[in-house]
């Protein structure tokens, strides 16, 4: 969780108002020993198996594969779109101005960049940053979906076109598909979108629209009264 005095600095870094929102609910206890060591197993050789993954061609070119970064027990999962230059060179999703910006974002809603999961369609970095192939998605979706079933979310949120677009099958703009909720895959998880933090960057008058799903992803994620 942030400490206390921080949220204000993030919302001020992202140009929107400061807003007063209840606290955040106790965290789980922590799972068995034994159900632990199993997840890790999992989640480790699902690692291992994108880091050798050769299946399109973009392995070619990676520097390494960016796998996802977070907590293995995150109620929250943030999906992007694929590895930038930077992210391919550190191998994490999300660094640099954007991931700044993320961060920020998620602390606004009383989150820590460790509190959540973070990963992407494309685990490899397309040429020049170009946006992923369908095949390539295609191909790379397993990955994130048996991440997907090993986090066992309560929310997802897809941020910026394309993610949200792959994710829900559809090629309505983001305009249209922000300031909702979807179900997504068997489990009906409710899924949010919003803009990338690369585009709002760009366009910083779109962060109130951006802080307005955030606010959606903080009510889903609030345990039932």
């Amino acid at each position: 969780m942030t400490m206390p005095g921080l949220r204000e600095q993030y919302l001020d870094a992202m140009g929107i108002p400061v807003w007063v929102l209840r606290g955040a609910a106790d965290a789980e206890p922590e799972p068995a020993a034994e159900g632990v060591d199993e997840a890790s197993a999992d989640w480790d050789e699902l690692r291992e198996a994108v880091r050798n993954c050769t299946k399109c061609a973009l392995h070619q070119g990676r520097t390494q594969t960016v796998f996802g970064v977070g907590s293995q027990t995150a109620d929250l999962l943030v999906i992007g779109e694929a590895p930038g230059a930077e992210e391919d060179r550190r191998g994490e999703p999300f660094v640099g101005r954007a991931g700044q910006l993320l961060n920020a974002m998620l602390a606004a809603i009383h989150l820590a960049r460790e509190d959540v999961y973070i990963a992407n369609i494309l685990k490899c970095r397309p040429p020049n940053n170009r946006d992923p192939k369908s095949d390539e998605a295609a191909t790379c979706t397993p990955y994130l979906q048996r991440q997907i079933e090993l986090l066992q979310p309560r929310v997802i949120l897809a941020l910026g076109r394309i993610a949200a677009q792959w994710l829900l099958q559809s090629d309505t703009p983001i305009g249209r598909l922000r300031g909702r909720t979807f179900q997504f895959g068997a489990a009906s998880t409710p899924l949010v979108v919003s803009y990338h933090p690369a585009y709002l960057l760009r366009s910083p008058l779109a962060k109130s629209k951006s802080w307005e799903d955030l606010k959606i992803v903080k009510r889903l994620l609030r345990p039932p009264e």
